[in-house]
Parts: structure tokens; sequence; C-alpha cells
């Protein structure tokens, strides 16, 4: 079988968000079940074609309605993974960021649908390679299932589309006058006609796509209801029995304590209790803390968005660091105001809280790995990795019940920990996690066998993407059944 994933991001080459961490590593776990497959992404102006032996493939002239387009596509093989990398002027190859303006953004990535769609015949010609299956992912890419419907001939008939929606807070939406300007036809699905969306990007992929999944299965519960859907519930809602939900995986072999370089002592699920001290007094002479295995250290490592709940945790961690012992951490960036309140609070508990409000790819690793309480309370999570690594490396996750978050978390049974992997609350209120985070405290301080057990067990977790890479693979295989089923009709 053969599959392209398009993509505005992949590791290595342009990450962002967690898109990038899927996008980069799912065609790896494929391909090492016997499916070739491919990712199509920008060839964004600030990846270094040297450093990642980028070679030009080939170029063409794609006419548009906005004019004749050179686009040349490069390629290259990383972990064996063949990448597509397209440039053309001014659309991609010259910019330092991926996004950028949300009218440019809206611009260039239709263009990228387009000359996606151009590019197969290239590689068909060119290279004799073409896919079976096209993997469109988030709005930046969800022309391409209309696109391939309303494009004619008896291959593209037989060719099937899905969509995964990683976030379904960004749909692309008010696309109409540039969708008008790029010459793409009317989408007349009744669905999208019906419900007012045939300017939402997100909403026609979902609507022309064959089959839908979405990053973890809570999540796709989650979006058929306008809280976490939005505009797009009603739609997605009535796609329920095209929509999987299948859980991120991780690259288990970066994300390992037992030989990660970032750390000073390595350590697995049984040596950790005397293995992994060390790292946790690391980290704290790095923020300058005082040196106390006895104490608590909670960490963030996030981006600082509302999404993140860091309304609700700011308070309670106000209070709680002013009324007990603990420490705590912050490795980000975001939102002005929410940079500004973590820096407040290590101005107001010098000793006790340290914000680093940046990126820096080895703390994350450093924290994961010193830390003993993982503070992820989002309002919603698709999926979420941090507390999938927090768990890996031996932290345990304080979290909201909500998307990928309620699927990896079990609640502590609050006795010998029989069951348990963290800490789980539900209200998205303040009070609510003042109280979680009261209750891990309490359980780190006086119940530490109970504590440990949490972590091997955490520990031992497969979050590989050996599992979910057989899910895709398994939609990937329905989508053609369904495909091959509707090309006979027509």
């Amino acid at each position: 079988m053969k599959v392209l994933l398009a993509s505005a991001e992949a590791l290595p080459f342009a990450k962002v968000g967690g898109l990038a961490d899927v996008v980069g590593s799912l065609p790896g776990a494929l391909r090492r079940l016997g499916v070739d497959a491919r990712v199509m992404l920008p060839g964004y102006g600030f990846i270094d074609h040297a450093q990642f032996g980028v070679e030009r493939l080939l170029s063409f002239e794609f006419s548009h309605r906005l004019g004749v387009s050179n686009v040349t596509l490069y390629a290259v093989a990383h972990d064996g993974i063949p990448f597509y990398l397209m440039q053309s002027a001014p659309y991609f190859g010259s910019e330092g960021e991926v996004y950028s303006q949300w009218n440019w953004d809206m611009e260039r990535f239709i263009f990228f649908n387009q000359a996606t769609m151009a590019a197969l015949h290239q590689l068909d010609e060119a290279a004799g390679w073409f896919p079976d299956v096209v993997h469109a992912n988030d709005w930046h890419t969800a022309l391409l299932p209309f696109m391939i419907r309303a494009h004619g001939g008896d291959e593209w008939a037989r060719l099937a589309s899905v969509i995964s929606i990683h976030n379904v807070a960004y749909q692309g939406e008010h696309a109409g006058g540039f969708l008008w300007n790029a010459g793409i036809a009317g989408r007349h699905h009744g669905d999208l006609v019906g419900l007012g969306l045939t300017n939402n990007l997100l909403g026609i992929g979902i609507a022309y796509s064959d089959l839908v999944s979405t990053v973890s299965p809570r999540y796709a519960d989650e979006i058929q209801y306008p809280y976490a859907g939005y505009a797009l519930a009603p739609l997605i809602a009535r796609r329920a029995a095209d929509m999987r939900g299948i859980l991120n995986g991780l690259d288990i072999d970066s994300w390992d304590p037992a030989t990660d370089a970032a750390l000073v002592s390595n350590y697995d699920a049984c040596d950790f209790p005397t293995a992994r001290p060390p790292n946790k007094r690391r980290l704290q002479s790095y923020a300058r803390l005082p040196l106390r295995g006895d104490v608590a250290l909670v960490g963030i490592v996030s981006r600082l968005a509302a999404q993140k709940g860091f309304d609700l945790a700011l308070p309670a961690l106000r209070n709680v660091m002013g009324a007990r012992d603990m420490q705590l951490v912050i490795l980000g960036t975001g939102e002005p105001e929410i940079e500004g309140a973590f820096w407040q609070l290590d101005q107001d508990f010098g000793d006790k809280a340290r914000a680093f409000l940046q990126f820096d790819a080895e703390l994350a690793r450093q924290i994961y790995a010193g830390c003993d309480i993982f503070l992820m309370p989002s309002h919603f999570e698709p999926c979420g990795m941090g507390q999938m690594m927090a768990m890996r490396y031996g932290a345990l996750p304080l979290v909201r019940e909500t998307g990928g978050l309620a699927d990896t978390v079990v609640n502590y049974d609050n006795t010998e920990a029989e069951a348990g992997t963290g800490f789980v609350f539900q209200w998205q209120e303040s009070q609510a996690v003042e109280g979680t985070l009261h209750w891990a405290l309490d359980v780190f301080e006086g119940r530490q066998r109970a504590w440990q057990r949490m972590q091997a067990r955490s520990m031992k977790i497969d979050f590989s993407w050996r599992k979910s890479a057989g899910e895709y693979l398994a939609m990937y295989e329905q989508a053609l059944e369904k495909r091959s089923v509707a090309a006979a009709k027509e």
C-alpha cells in the first residue's frame, strides 16, 4: 500500500505543535508494517538543505487561476522516510517561520493543496509512484479530499482520502474569497451547504474524505458536541460512523530515560528509585532551588496558552505555594498575559518557583526526568504528548479529565496504588486544581510506596507507535474498500 501524508509540519524539518511530532514519526511506524508511506511538506526557507542532504528531484510549471507558478520538488530520506519538500515563489521557499499572517497563510496553503495535486501527476510520470491513499492533516491540507473527488479519471476515482483532526479549534474558516480567487470549484456537498460550512477548509476535508480520524478516542467523541467541536460539531456528528479516534504514539527510542543524553543519570522502570533522584537534584540546582528530595517538585513544559488551563492553575499554584512546601519549574512561551503571571510567581516565590520563558528542548527532558508531578490542567487536549513523556520518565501527571489526557492517565485509587498513573480532576475550576494538587502532595509526602508503584506502572506503559500505526493501517484499508465500492457506482 502506498500512502502520502500531506502536512504543514513534520519533524525534523518544521515544528510548531504536536502535528509535527505525528507526521514526523507515524510514517516510520507505517513503513515497518510494510506501508510505503511518504510525506509532502512545504519547502520552507528556513529548512537547511545541506544539513539534511535535501536534493532537487524535479521541477514543473503549474498553471492556475492566478497565473503560472514554477514549482520545484525536493526529496530527502530521513530515518528511512521519503520526504518531498515543495518550493514555489512567492508561496514557499524564503520564509523564516512556518506560519505567517492569516490572509497570507490562507492563500499559500490553498496553493499548496493545488500544487500537491499537480505534483502527484509529476511523481507518477517521473518516478512511477502514485498513492493509494492521501492522508490530509488539519485545515492546511484539507482541500485535498475535495480536489481528489472533483478530479476526473479512473486512477483518481480509486484514490482514497482520509483526514486527521489534530486540533479542531483551528479550522481555516472564512476561506470563500481565497478559494474563489484560486479557482477552486464550488463545494456543493449537502452537509456543507446545509450547515453553512462551504467556506470552512477543515469542514470541506471532513465532508469529502472517505474516513476521518482524530488523535484520541475521547476527543473523537467530544468534538461531536459544540463545546469541543465548535461550528463543525454537527458535521462531525453526522460522520460519526466514519470517525476513528487513534491515540498518538511516542518515538520511544528518542524518549527513553535509559539512554537520554540530556540526563545526568539514566534509569529505567527497575532502578529509578535510586537512579532517578540525581536528575531532580540537577534540575533544582539549575533552577536555583533548594536541593531537597523530600519536597515535591511540580513541572510544567507547555505552550502557555488559554487552552492549556493555566487560568485555572495559576491561582491554585499561588495558594498552594503560600500554604505548604513544594517547588515549581515552568518552561514555555506563549500568551503574554500567562507568561507574565508565571514570571510573577517566580518573583513572589523565588525560593520555590522558577520560570524559564523560552524554548529549550534539553531542559524539557530534564524537567520530565527531574520533576515529581507534571501539571497539565488543559481545558481541552486532543491527545497531548507531555503527559506521555512525563510518565515515560517517571513523573506522575496531574491532569483534567479531557481528550487524550482522559485516555492516557488513570486516576490514583487513593489506597496502595493497585490502580493509577496520576491524579485527575474533572471540573474546570481553580478549586479543582488546588484540591487535586494538595492531594498529590499528600500522597508524595505520606505514601511513597504507592507513589513508586505508580511511577513503575507509568514507565512500563507502551506508548510506542506500534499499536497506533496498526490502527491507521486498518483505517487506510477501510478507506480503500469504501472508495472501491463508491468508484464502482460512479
